[in-house]
């Protein structure tokens, strides 16, 4: 036999898509070619897979060998292909038996000495082998990883040896286990903040409802210190957002940490960040800032500060929940359905309204700092919240103990318990065709809502938006109408006074 069929997975952003690796032994000098747009580190494939096959003691066709990489059109990249390679060289040489090829998938990079090394983005192929009915061979590295698609045939495998005495019937190959659930991981505690009890408040209703907002206040207020305690109010991750954001991990530059399975992302990147860095891109496109924070909050601090381009792509991303992301040759999508949290200073010194007067900037440059944010972004914030400095912050200490977060969990818990009930998502992620059925306001809740449109010159999007935070306010009370106190509320957290010049 001189033909072989491999099956393995690609990596196109998150998705695995199934790439059939074709091995032909014809006649003519010996050579070695890969056909299928393979970029680098796959044309290297060829040195890495002939030392292995002589270390490992196996004999070196001396023919012509020819390899595709199908569907040819697609790009293939990284060092996945080197084991399906030479099992395929394997299989079409005679030495080595093919009746397990149609029943499993195989990835994983070869070491010079036969051994095999873990890559990035099992676990995405893993869920996909298992829709295709395939099992998967994956390296010891990534054992732990692909255990995460639970219900799936993997195998694991510590070099090429393995797998070859695997498929002559001499061995077998341990399945992937899932190991124990790693152990909570304490979070910054809302108790921790003292007095701001509006903010506190505003910081629950985002948490509740799945809402972007924005904290501005002076130096030391304690903006930070607010939005490092969101990801303690948020409820645990469900299975498949846990799945959705480990496959995210997965195929990133950094890897997956399994540590922080079941945990919400917090993403917080400096005002340098690049727009690609931000979003996702380069040339081989791997997924930014607002990828990696799905299904999580993405905090943003010193908010002006940012590039005026990397946070005007923010927009698109903020609505459609994925970014599209586009290059000569291909074009790939990102899930980005984050939670944004951000703080800024009202002006440059960050003193204006403090009580202690220490303001000197001038009206034109408080309007040129807050004219960083253009209008559209601020728009897509539901809630902008003033953090003014306590009056009397060493006498606070003697009241009673404020909230902990397990408190207000509780509370944010049973809230997106009736939004997923009613409407299978968040508040935040209600279309505008919703409206009418989740939030329908009264004749005289409409007319304070249209009065505060034209006071505060409010864009359709925000009063959308003020409808529903009210209600989400609703839910935290467990109302099923939205009332006037709920609107009423809402619209004092969009009345950008923060903002105004």
């Amino acid at each position: 036999m001189s033909l072989a069929q491999v099956f393995t997975r690609g990596c196109v952003g998150v998705d695995a898509p199934e790439v059939i690796v074709e091995i032909h032994l014809g006649g003519g000098l010996p050579a070695m070619s890969i056909v299928g747009l393979p970029e680098a580190a796959v044309r290297e494939a060829r040195d890495r897979v002939k030392a292995a096959l002589l270390n490992a003691l196996f004999e070196f066709p001396q023919r012509r060998i020819t390899i595709s990489l199908a569907p040819a059109e697609l790009p293939k990249e990284g060092s996945r292909f080197d084991l399906p390679i030479a099992l395929g060289i394997l299989v079409a040489s005679g030495q080595l038996p093919g009746t397990l090829l149609n029943q499993y998938e195989f990835i994983g990079e070869l070491s010079l000495s036969g051994v095999l090394n873990p890559v990035r983005g099992v676990l995405p192929a893993a869920i996909e082998a298992g829709r295709a009915g395939r099992g998967l061979v994956v390296p010891q590295g990534n054992a732990a990883e692909s255990a995460l698609a639970d219900g799936r045939n993997c195998l694991q495998a510590s070099s090429l040896l393995e797998v070859v005495g695997w498929m002559h019937d001499r061995s077998k190959l341990k399945p992937v286990c899932r190991g124990p659930e790693p152990e909570e991981q304490r979070t910054a505690d809302l108790a921790d903040v003292i007095g701001q009890q509006r903010a506190r408040r505003a910081l629950e209703v985002a948490a509740a409802g799945g809402h972007n907002i924005l904290f501005t206040g002076s130096p030391g207020t304690g903006k930070t210190m607010l939005a490092s305690r969101l990801p303690g109010l948020l409820p645990p991750m469900r299975d498949d957002e846990a799945l959705e954001a480990a496959a995210i991990a997965s195929v990133s530059q950094q890897g997956l940490d399994l540590s922080r399975w079941r945990v919400r992302p917090f993403r917080a990147p400096h005002h340098t960040v690049s727009a690609i860095a931000l979003v996702g891109g380069g040339s081989r496109p791997r997924p930014g800032e607002i990828s990696l924070a799905h299904n999580g909050v993405l905090f943003l601090d010193e908010l002006p500060e940012f590039n005026r381009h990397a946070l005007e792509v923010l927009r698109e991303p903020m609505e459609s929940g994925h970014i599209v992301i586009s290059r000569a040759l291909r074009s790939e999508t990102y899930p980005a359905r984050f939670q944004l949290v951000a703080a800024m200073n009202p002006c440059p010194c960050g003193q204006l309204g403090d009580a202690s007067g220490l303001c000197h900037c001038s009206a034109d440059q408080v309007s040129r700092y807050r004219g960083r944010i253009s209008g559209p972004l601020l728009d897509r914030i539901d809630l902008h919240i003033e953090v003014s400095r306590p009056k009397s912050f060493v006498l606070q200490h003697d009241g009673p103990a404020p909230e902990s977060s397990a408190q207000v969990r509780s509370r944010v818990q049973a809230a997106r318990l009736i939004q997923q009930q009613r409407a299978g998502r968040t508040n935040a992620q209600l279309e505008a065709t919703d409206l009418k059925a989740f939030c329908r306001i009264s004749a005289p809740d409409r007319k304070l809502l249209a009065e505060a449109s034209k006071q505060h010159a409010l864009s359709p999007r925000a009063c959308i938006r003020i409808m529903k935070v009210a209600r989400t306010l609703a839910d935290l009370e467990a109302e099923t109408n939205i009332g006037t106190t709920h609107v009423a509320e809402a619209i004092s957290y969009r009345n950008c006074g923060a903002m105004r010049t």
